[in-house]
């Protein structure tokens, strides 16, 4: 992971997104990128015969103060002891992350953000998703991954790998009754062929599976859990639920790596 995409807003949760993308561009030796975006279309008003017209005093001033925004992280990082870049965008945040995330390794965003749950869909690279509440730095000593033998699954897993093998205690998480195409001892076969020893937790379910996760989760003071994204379609997921959504939806917890 040597390429980092960062979104970076005027809000207080892009101080932990950047934090944690710095921790493991150092962990690394990779470079980082901060995305500042400023979405036009927002200041476009439509009126009742379907005429546009831009709110230009305020798009100007909303440009002005992003740029401005982006000089000073600029100057800001350049104290750092990592190469980093900030660009400037001025579309919607979704279409903004995907034109930049063409070579990333790894998008960084905030879990209670709707764009943590439309990047993993929209990128081919996988997406960390962190808590605003509980921020997080690399290397994590204890990671959770949850299994289920997906390939949104296997995705994640692979993933993974960097932030891994500096990790002191890896878990594969299995809950009983559900169903799995590929078994997580090939999960762990996978891990031990790069160096990563882990244990396995095979847990009965007790209520939904994401309750289930959060619980044990919780008990091993994870400060990462790495999980397929919605292995489900986007509409059954909305309509009556799953567990990339409970999770994204939830403010406190670890940090989460997805991937589809």
């Amino acid at each position: 992971m040597r390429s980092l995409l960062i979104l970076a807003d005027r809000t207080p949760a892009a101080t932990g997104r950047i934090e944690a993308g710095l921790s493991i561009a150092r962990m690394t030796g990779g470079h980082v990128t901060l995305l500042v975006d400023t979405p036009v279309m927002r200041f476009t008003a439509v009126d009742a015969m379907g005429g546009a017209s831009v709110v230009t005093e305020a798009l100007q001033e909303a440009v002005a103060d992003d740029n401005a925004y982006a000089r000073s992280i600029d100057a800001h990082l350049a104290h750092e002891d990592v190469p980093c870049t900030v660009l400037r965008a001025e579309s919607e945040a979704l279409d903004a992350m995907v034109e930049a995330g063409r070579l990333a390794d790894l998008a960084i965003v905030s879990r209670g953000d709707p764009l943590a749950g439309d990047l993993p869909l929209a990128l081919r690279c996988p997406v960390l998703a962190v808590s605003d509440e509980a921020p997080v730095t690399f290397p994590v000593e204890r990671v959770c991954i949850a299994w289920d033998g997906s390939a949104e699954a296997a995705n994640a897993l692979r993933a993974a790998v960097p932030l891994l093998k500096s990790a002191v205690e890896v878990t594969v998480i299995t809950v009983e009754d559900v169903p799995s195409a590929w078994p997580a001892t090939d999960a762990l076969a996978y891990l031990s062929r790069h160096g990563i020893g882990a244990e396995q937790a095979v847990l009965p379910r007790l209520g939904s599976v994401e309750d289930t996760l959060l619980r044990e989760i919780t008990l091993r003071g994870a400060g990462l859990l790495v999980m397929g994204a919605f292995g489900h379609s986007r509409v059954r997921e909305y309509l009556f639920g799953g567990v990339t959504r409970s999770m994204l939806e939830m403010r406190h917890g670890p940090a989460l790596l997805l991937a589809h």
